[in-house]
């Protein structure tokens, strides 16, 4: 266990935790707004996340704290309900209603939690909290769940009690990568392939670009384009976009009225093949091809998804113009971050002539780091 972290709860609790867990945040490489549309999705685990000290109680009182909030916050496990729960604690809250839902006995626990994600990033850091939460309990409560089964209940915490509709993939992708493998994920039938992304033995590193432009998910954004996209699913007679073949596009769009609807189903539609055109070199070897199709699904998350933002489109403009072999936002847009596919000689010059652009726009300095590809979300109960 870290000595700081284990510190921190007894500093708080007055006693040491029974284990320590980590889940990481993840980036997506290509595969935006599919997985609710049961497409598919290609993240990999950062080796950043967020850490959980975790001890059980006799009784069923929940005690949350963390070490970038002041304060605890406790509530009754039986009384937990959305409007009970507000803010960064209702993450760990919603995971625990949500294993209660399911029939699984868990009571009352202490947690302390450190991360170091940047906020408001589109890294995942919630997912990270849900992920990280419902893995210690499991195994605190010795309840034997699969990660598939915990990575679930972990999408629904976050879509029926935080309220935040998203898809699978961030649930996924901190659960269940792999060190130096990017997850490709079949969001229906949530069949999964670890595809090799030795970027090292490439010469190639994958520059992140935290804009430092914030996202609000729950503004509506969000939410409205996945209406839009059921909406179509529905005007087309499939059960999702995820059924509309890109052979038979052209046909589907000239079927949809005027307005939004074509552009959303174009977008989900290619991006899905892109997707499968990435793994495809992914197993080929061919990380290198992979520029051409992170500037495609950019350019259709920008034009036809309407998730794009300024900061983002100059983040992704000033990579390629640096050398970047293909850039593109990540995440679910409307701010966050970009990716920049980079040969890892050109790294710094990249990051340089990214600041500088900003720099040009007066816009907010940006932050920007290399990723590795790490693996999914790790700890253990402590027996001493």
């Amino acid at each position: 266990m870290s000595c700081d972290l284990c510190s921190a709860f007894a500093a708080l609790y007055g006693r040491t935790p029974d284990g320590e867990w980590m889940a990481p945040g993840r980036v997506n490489l290509i595969g935006e707004h599919t997985d609710y549309n049961d497409g598919f999705v290609l993240p990999m685990a950062l080796h950043l996340g967020v850490r959980a000290a975790v001890a059980r109680r006799t009784d069923d009182r929940l005690r949350v704290a963390s070490r970038q909030q002041r304060g605890v916050i406790e509530i009754e496990a039986d009384r937990l309900t959305q409007a009970a729960v507000r803010g960064w604690a209702a993450y760990p809250a919603g995971v625990i209603w949500a294993l209660r839902q399911a029939g699984h006995a868990v009571g009352g626990y202490d947690f302390v939690f450190d991360g170091d994600l940047p906020a408001e990033a589109g890294l995942s850091s919630s997912a990270a909290i849900e992920c990280v939460t419902a893995l210690a309990v499991s195994e605190l409560a010795d309840l034997a769940l699969d990660r598939a089964t915990l990575a679930l209940l972990a999408q629904r915490a976050e879509n029926e009690f935080v309220g935040v509709p998203t898809g699978i993939m961030d649930q996924f992708a901190s659960l269940l990568c792999t060190a130096d493998h990017a997850l490709l994920l079949d969001a229906r039938s949530l069949e999964r392939e670890q595809l090799p992304l030795p970027l090292d033995r490439n010469g190639l590193a994958l520059l992140i670009v935290d804009t430092a432009a914030p996202r609000r998910l729950t503004d509506g954004d969000y939410a409205s384009r996945r209406r839009a996209c059921a909406e179509a699913a529905h005007a087309l007679s499939v059960s999702s976009l995820r059924d509309v073949p890109l052979t038979g596009l052209d046909a589907a769009l000239c079927s949809l009225p005027e307005g939004e609807l074509p552009r959303r189903v174009r977008h989900v539609v290619t991006e899905n093949a892109r997707v499968l055109g990435a793994a495809a070199l992914l197993r080929a070897g061919q990380i290198d091809r992979l520029g051409p199709l992170l500037n495609a699904s950019h350019a259709s998350l920008r034009d036809d998804y309407d998730v794009s933002s300024l900061e983002l489109d100059v983040a992704v403009e000033a990579a390629i113009h640096a050398g970047a072999l293909g850039a593109r936002l990540t995440g679910a847009g409307f701010g966050g971050c970009a990716i920049a596919l980079v040969p890892q000689e050109l790294a710094d010059n990249v990051a340089m002539a990214v600041e500088h652009a900003f720099d040009q726009r007066r816009l907010a300095a940006p932050r920007s780091f290399t990723a590795t590809a790490a693996t999914g979300a790790r700890g253990h109960v402590s027996h001493g």
